[in-house]
């Protein structure tokens, strides 16, 4: 067993970034994560009072996993100066500025779970790609855990196969076409950019599938959530109307680099009552 001692680049909080962690391939358990490893075996992670987090897994390329997954590297100093006064995001700054959107171990995952988020409520999104990892994917021995899908699995069950476990046909054929024809997880080593035009190329995949991706599989922050319900949820609360999915962009344009980041903080703010709503949208 492997064993790091991590300081966190910037402000951090696990507790913070764990909130809805748990899935087909990891749990969160009074603040500790224990997560399958697409390098093998299991992982876990705490946070000591003194901010730094503790890390266990089998080998270096599972610490490294875990680093990527929590995000420990990736300093949002940035944002948080930036964004401290904004009218939407402003309060969340200041009461959750340690919350980093939590990764995904793989990008096939990541893929899976925008796909399956599609036109559904979260909730039965995520029972969706709770069963396809656990139908596919092996269990770990002596966990609940099931190993992180990856895009070879993925490429190899049929759309029928995808429809009987409660995806959609048009999405299933989708999901399986890109994972047949691109290799996912080499998108990490290109420029966002390049990552985002080179999905957006691919049928069955819009701005929010890309920026869902983006965020929890890339772990890029530049890309935001255009058309998440939430989001659309949000922005007619501001307007007093009910907007169009498109005009989520607008929403988001103000953050620039940071709009995936800021979808995040948005979400959360919106969730938590942080934001000040008019008086007709908020009666």
């Amino acid at each position: 067993m492997t064993s790091a001692a991590v300081r966190p680049r910037g402000p951090y909080s696990l507790r913070a970034t764990l909130r809805h962690a748990s899935d087909a391939t990891r749990t969160n358990v009074d603040g500790v994560l224990v997560a399958a490893l697409a390098s093998g075996g299991t992982g876990r992670a705490w946070q000591q009072a003194d901010g730094v987090v503790q890390l266990r897994a089998p080998h270096e390329a599972g610490i490294d996993e875990l680093r990527f997954v929590l995000a420990l590297d990736d300093d949002h100093s940035e944002f948080l100066q930036r964004f401290a006064r904004d009218p939407l995001i402003g309060a969340a700054t200041r009461r959750v500025r340690g919350l980093r959107p939590l990764r995904t171990a793989t990008v096939a995952q990541s893929l899976l779970r925008a796909v399956a988020g599609q036109l559904i409520q979260a909730r039965r999104a995520r029972q969706v790609e709770q069963t396809i990892i656990r139908a596919l994917m092996p269990k770990l021995e002596g966990t609940r855990l099931h190993a992180p899908p990856d895009c070879a699995t993925l490429a190899r069950v049929s759309p029928a196969e995808l429809r009987r476990l409660g995806l959609g046909m048009r999405r299933g054929a989708a999901l399986v076409r890109i994972c047949r024809s691109l290799d996912l997880e080499r998108l990490r080593s290109l420029p966002s950019e390049a990552s985002a035009e080179r999905l957006l190329r691919e049928r069955g995949l819009g701005p929010w599938s890309v920026g869902v991706v983006s965020i929890e599989g890339l772990g890029r922050y530049d890309r935001g959530l255009v058309a998440d319900l939430g989001l659309v949820k949000l922005q007619s609360a501001l307007r007093g109307r009910w907007v169009e999915t498109w005009e989520t962009a607008e929403l988001l344009e103000p953050y620039g680099e940071w709009a995936g980041l800021a979808s995040v903080y948005l979400l959360h703010s919106f969730a938590l009552g942080l934001i000040e709503l008019p008086r007709t949208a908020a009666a």
